[in-house]
């Protein structure tokens, strides 16, 4: 196993990152990739068409020239030399949304996830947007209810693909009202960071630490110093009781230092310092 400190950049991304626009988040993408090759892991679809289009055309205008796609029907397909000659020569993966069980009841435990490890590991970026943002944690939510307050039975969990490991992912997380769940999500897993992404919004994660890029917020739920739940005796339509839980919510520029668990401001911007 290498060190963490050879472990390359992972860029975490909400959803519906801007195509179009500044396109700040795919400028990060684009910046990490470089020269190198780009495969774009479509796995958690199951209708891909057109993905990889957008991608080299977005991307592409920005320096990415060698891109292609990994595309799975089958958790076969992961054992056969065609995947693994896809990953050839990469030096970045880009796992797009769909459905984050798709990704690893594919990969899970093949030959294929090995690689893709073996490139974070020496130094790839790995990133993911929507659900291929959820599988990058070492747990991640597969189902769960909405926009209503925690209650036993409504969270379907899995194992995620740990590159970003102790903690829980989860996305469009403002715009679908997600805050529940992933409070509910963290009382199960206490020792897990609870990370909800907004749309349009990634970390960037390098060093031990990440920062926050985008338009929208990033919101840190903390259990560390949870004192009290109710998680483990919730009887049918009880709501969840946690105490002691922290939420930190950050936006552009800020930076999070996973060791300490600890935030820190966006630097001054420009022109904004006090007189």
């Amino acid at each position: 196993m290498s060190k963490d400190n050879s472990r390359g950049p992972l860029v975490i991304i909400g959803g519906h990152e801007d195509h179009e626009g500044d396109r700040k988040i795919l400028k990060e993408v684009a910046k990490r990739v470089g020269e190198g090759k780009l495969v774009l892991a479509t796995i958690a679809s199951r209708e891909p068409e057109g993905t990889l289009e957008k991608y080299q055309t977005s991307l592409g205008e920005l320096g990415v020239t060698d891109i292609c796609e990994l595309y799975l029907r089958d958790r076969e397909e992961a054992f056969g030399t065609a995947a693994l000659a896809a990953l050839e020569g990469a030096t970045a993966i880009f796992f797009s949304g769909g459905d984050q069980l798709r990704i690893t009841s594919h990969i899970g435990g093949t030959p294929l996830l090995d690689r893709v490890v073996e490139i974070f590991q020496g130094g790839g970026m790995i990133a993911g947007t929507s659900a291929g943002a959820s599988v990058l944690g070492g747990t991640m939510i597969v189902a769960g209810s909405q926009d209503a307050a925690y209650r036993e039975g409504d969270l379907s969990m899995a194992p995620g693909l740990g590159l970003l490991p102790d903690a829980i992912i989860d996305q469009h997380f403002a715009e679908r009202g997600r805050i529940a769940r992933l409070v509910g999500a963290v009382a199960h897993n206490p020792s897990h960071l609870g990370i909800g992404l907004d749309e349009n919004t990634a970390i960037l994660v390098e060093d031990g630490q990440f920062m926050v890029c985008g338009s929208g917020s990033v919101y840190m739920i903390d259990a560390s110093d949870m004192t009290r739940s109710n998680v483990a005796n919730l009887e049918d339509d009880e709501a969840l009781s946690a105490h002691g839980m922290k939420l930190h919510v950050l936006s552009e520029g800020d930076i999070f230092d996973l060791s300490t668990r600890t935030p820190k401001p966006a630097p001054p911007r420009q022109g904004k310092d006090d007189a």
